[in-house]
This record gives structure tokens, C-alpha cells and sequence, in this order.
């Protein structure tokens, strides 16, 4: 995949991103995984006040089409809670899954940006944003998937990388790939 040497952080505008957000295949298999990664792991989604603000204008809505078990620890920790890092994350269930997924994904109107990104994880850096690609297990089918349909980490978080940090900034991205591809460093 990776013909010449690509530098081990990329930079578009203020934004810092791990080379192999353009170079690695990733397509999500909803269909073979389940969306497993609501369902795992150790912690919420990380979430804004904005964010925290709009789950809690829905709450009413949302209500009758949660679980019971999902209505207990929200009713117990509120809708999101500080992990052990400090920062907010949504609620979650047994210690692992999402509050907010229903039988066929979210229940949210909108997901929040850190789910509609994985698995891309965002990391302030200062007055800089950090992108790093999220590897787990778990995704392997969403792998194979983007190898056999051509399509980069980049491409398939096309629309959330938009919604986080605008048309100008992905389509700077996009002259910044083709200018590695006619170099000769990043394969098509």
C-alpha cells in the first residue's frame, strides 16, 4: 500500500492526523459486526456539554424505546458522566454498553461526533486537533470490507470528517492524498 515514506504525522490546517487515516482500507460491516462497538468496551462515547445538552432535550423522546437497564443508570449517574480521565463520556450499562443503542443502532436524533468518527479518535493537543486511527479486533470485517471495495479510513468518514471540521478542511485533505499519490508515495 505504502509505496515512498510518509511522514509519521500529517498536518491539514490545524489538524495533526496519523498517515494511516489516508492509507488503510475501512468500511464498517454493520451487517457482520452488529455494531459491536457500542456494545464494548470499558467506557461511554466522549461527548461535549453541547452534546450532553441535546441527548438531554431529547431524554422524554428517548425514554420509552430505551431498556430498562439503561433507564436505571441514567436514572442512577445522569446522562453521561467524567470516566477516570476526566473526560465525558456517555452513559453506559453493565460497565460496557451504550445507554443509547436500540435494537437497530442508535436512538439518538443525532450520534454524537466521537461515535459518527470511530474509528477515528479526536485528542486536543493544545491550540491542535489530533486524529489517530482506532485499531480493534472487533472491526476486521469493516477492514476486509474497505480492501475488497477500494475504500481508505479517509473516504468512508468522509461525511463526519465534514461535520467536524468542514467541506474546505476535508477537501484540503483530499488535494493533500493526490499529491502524495502523484508522488508516487501512497498507492491509488
Amino acid at each position: 500500500m505504502v509505496e515512498g515514506s510518509l511522514p509519521p504525522i500529517l498536518q491539514v490546517g490545524d489538524v495533526l492526523l496519523s498517515p494511516d487515516i489516508i492509507t488503510e482500507y475501512f468500511a464498517c460491516d454493520i451487517a457482520k459486526c452488529g455494531g459491536r462497538c457500542c456494545e464494548e468496551g470499558d467506557a461511554g462515547a466522549p461527548v461535549t456539554m453541547e452534546e450532553i445538552a441535546e441527548i438531554e432535550e431529547q431524554l422524554d423522546e428517548l425514554w420509552p424505546r430505551l431498556s430498562a437497564s439503561a433507564q436505571a443508570a441514567i436514572d442512577k449517574g445522569g446522562v453521561a458522566y467524567a470516566d477516570p480521565e476526566g473526560e465525558l463520556v456517555t452513559c453506559i450499562v453493565n460497565n460496557r454498553d451504550c445507554a443509547y443503542r436500540g435494537p437497530q443502532g442508535c436512538l439518538l436524533r443525532q450520534r454524537p461526533i466521537s461515535c459518527h468518527l470511530y474509528p477515528i479518535r479526536e485528542k486536543r493537543l493544545g491550540s491542535l486537533i489530533g486524529l489517530n486511527y482506532h485499531r480493534w479486533e472487533i472491526c476486521k470485517d469493516a477492514v476486509d470490507r474497505g480492501r475488497r471495495e477500494n475504500v481508505r479510513l479517509y473516504q468512508f468518514l468522509r461525511e463526519p470528517l465534514i461535520r467536524r471540521l468542514g467541506e474546505k478542511w476535508y477537501e484540503e485533505l483530499c488535494i493533500m492524498v493526490e499529491e502524495l499519490r502523484q508522488q508516487g508515495i501512497i498507492k491509488s
